[in-house]
């Protein structure tokens, strides 16, 4: 129990120390460089031909580029031509829907929860609904003229082109990138965990390496393109896959030890490393493998893996012969689980929605009511920062994200007053777009709100740049303040009111769900129905991936709960902990063609356990300690299925 221990999230001390927290995180130059230009090159091209406006709507597009992160560029050049997309839908529905304040609220809060949904859903990372919420209520508040929403959709949609053409550059040098990466991590990891073997650091690195091999085989499936299968591709594929069987073997004969391997071995796997980062096989440096002159049989057959990974990345491409099985869930599967009433991510989605529109309702009152004044608010602002408030992951964070952005807003508005005061125009207003997201991509990544700092002038700049006539500086400030602080507590009220236990309330079910699809799949694995069975059609894995992917985004969204279920965290945490670690286990076993073939009795027991320790979990109760029977081969999981019983059993007693 001491490894689960160290594991379970801390409480935290102080929300506005958290919130204002900067992270290590090193700064993306290049990235944040291209969304500078992504945004700021529309605006020039507008200007090269005389149509400064045209350009700005252009602009909106370049928004596509935020969403771009290291992952594989097919995976990549699909998830943006669907954003350049969904960013010219929405521009075309925003014109369309601009003289009707309630269609307006209502599609705002549709617009933003597809888009969370979607983003839940896939578990693709990015700034989810908040930049489809902000192009649409942008085009609302332009002038209002349906007859243009043609126009400015294609407008947007070659901004967003220009977004996706630059964002896709890096491909011509190097098209495997982000899968060369992680395969690398995979093996940095694997050297440690052989490191550690016979340490107090075992189980910890057992778990990173663990995590790292379930990351690499889903960035590769990711970057899978059946009609396209390149030398280093496949490389990278076999090399994955044979440090899974590296990391099983030594879990099934060095997991009870307690002497260390020799250090020789590690420095082995680094060197593989090595050939990773140098993709030139010409420039490549062989160096000689030392080995211990006395070994025993288990540590020369580990030795002999190591070198067959070695011989992967540097043999000929004929030698390379491995035919590549990627297991995904199909997208009806993901979508049917993501729609279930316990889904944290339809839950997120339909209180998004709700609120969102509640905000953009407020909104147009407010500005009807000071329309007769001054020509000059906007309402989509208030909604726009209920959004982005509500963006957070947890209830935790979507308060970090409040108190971010007042902070960040505040000084925001008043470098966006400085900057509108002096009219600027043309060129000028293209460089400053292209220097304030410079800026924002940059600091993003360390806290959102030193990125609300130059965000907030950026989005005002180009919504306001437009505007026909003079302003109070006084009053745009105000008014764009009240805006920003109404919507932040519109959005804090809703996420307390209808998310605040969602998650917690849900574990117990899902915890019983997910153990019980992983006693499906072990059934086919070890019975004769799973001779010849292929993993990449088989629905039995797939069910149990998606439901331990679910579990533990559920888990991780209760521990960001106000007030938080810490007791529900106590007791769960272990269980999920286990219950990943089975799910691992299992999918690597079906990765096996040679599986023993249990008896009926056998099947029946372990079946057996299998449901009372869901039961358990469910009813928060303490199992007895039943027998697993053994399974030849496989004794890793077993032992799981033993100590996830265990992991019940003391956790009752503590409470």
């Amino acid at each position: 129990m001491r490894e689960t221990n160290k594991s379970v999230p801390a409480k935290s001390s102080s929300l506005l120390k958290q919130a204002m927290s900067v992270n290590r995180k090193p700064f993306p130059w290049v990235k944040a460089f291209c969304a500078g230009v992504a945004s700021a090159l529309p605006v020039i091209i507008g200007l090269l031909f005389g149509n400064f406006e045209y350009g700005l709507i252009a602009g909106m597009g370049g928004f596509s580029y935020l969403y771009v992160f290291n992952i594989p560029y097919a995976q990549s050049a699909k998830k943006l031509f669907f954003v350049v997309l969904g960013m010219t839908l929405v521009s075309a529905l925003g014109t369309l829907a601009a003289p009707y304040p309630l269609a307006t609220a209502i599609l705002m809060g549709i617009i933003g929860a597809t888009a969370i949904f979607i983003f839940g859903a896939l578990r693709i990372t990015g700034p989810s609904a908040i930049f489809f919420v902000l192009v649409f209520a942008m085009t609302t508040g332009m002038p209002v003229n349906p007859e243009l929403a043609p126009i400015r959709a294609g407008l947007v949609f070659l901004g967003g082109t220009l977004s996706w053409i630059i964002a896709m550059i890096g491909w011509l040098f190097n098209p495997h990138g982000p899968e060369t990466g992680v395969v690398k991590r995979v093996y940095l990891e694997l050297a440690a965990f052989v490191d550690s073997v016979g340490t107090e650091k075992f189980n910890e690195s057992k778990n990173q390496v663990m995590s790292v091999l379930k990351e690499s085989e889903e960035t590769l499936a990711a970057g899978y393109i059946p009609w396209r299968k390149t030398d280093l591709f496949n490389r990278l594929y076999v090399l994955n896959d044979h440090a899974n069987k590296i990391f099983l073997y030594i879990l099934e004969n060095f997991s009870e030890k307690h002497s260390k391997l020799p250090p020789e071995l590690g420095q082995t796997i680094r060197e593989i490393t090595i050939s990773l980062d140098n993709r030139d096989k010409c420039k490549r440096v062989c160096k000689k493998i030392l080995q211990p002159e006395v070994m025993n049989e288990n540590v020369a057959t580990l030795f002999i893996k190591i070198y067959d990974a070695d011989a992967i990345m540097n043999e000929p491409t004929s030698n390379v012969n491995k035919v590549i099985r990627i297991s995904k869930p199909s997208l009806k599967m993901i979508f049917g689980e993501a729609f279930d009433k316990n889904s944290i991510v339809f839950i997120s989605a339909l209180r998004f929605c709700v609120v969102t529109i509640i905000a953009a309702i407020i909104a147009a009152i407010i500005a009807a009511i000071i329309a007769y004044q001054l020509n000059l608010a906007r309402s989509y602002w208030v909604p726009l920062s209920c959004v982005a408030v509500m963006s957070g992951s947890t209830i935790v964070t979507t308060y970090h994200r409040a108190i971010q952005r007042g902070f960040g807003t505040i000084v925001g508005i008043l470098i966006a007053s400085f900057i509108l005061a002096t009219q600027p125009y043309g060129y000028i207003i293209a460089l400053l777009i292209l220097l304030l997201t410079f800026i924002t991509e940059l600091f993003i990544v360390k806290n959102y709100g030193l990125a609300a700092l130059f965000f907030t002038p950026n989005a005002l700049l180009m919504a306001e740049s437009t505007s026909q006539g003079s302003f109070s500086f006084s009053y745009f400030a105000s008014a764009r303040l009240i805006d920003v602080l109404i919507g932040s507590v519109i959005g804090l009220i809703g996420v307390w009111f209808v998310g605040r236990r969602s998650a917690s309330s849900r574990l117990p079910h899902l915890v019983t769900k997910t153990i019980r699809s992983q006693a499906q799949f072990l059934l086919l694995l070890f019975s004769d129905h799973g001779v010849g069975f292929k993993v990449e059609e088989n629905s039995e894995i797939k069910k149990m991936q998606s439901n331990v992917i679910t579990l533990k985004t559920l888990y991780t969204t209760a521990a960001g709960e106000i007030p938080v279920n810490q007791k529900a965290l106590d007791y769960y945490w272990p269980v999920i902990f286990s219950v990943e670690r089975l799910g691992y286990l299992l999918e690597s076993c079906s990765k096996v063609e040679k599986r023993p073939i249990l008896s009926e009795e056998k099947l029946a027991q372990i079946l057996y356990v299998c449901e009372t320790t869901a039961n358990a979990a469910g009813r928060k109760q303490s199992p007895s300690i039943k027998n697993v029977p053994e399974i030849e081969s496989f004794p890793s999981i077993q032992n799981e299925i033993i100590r996830l019983q265990k992991s019940l059993q003391m956790i009752n007693r503590k409470m």
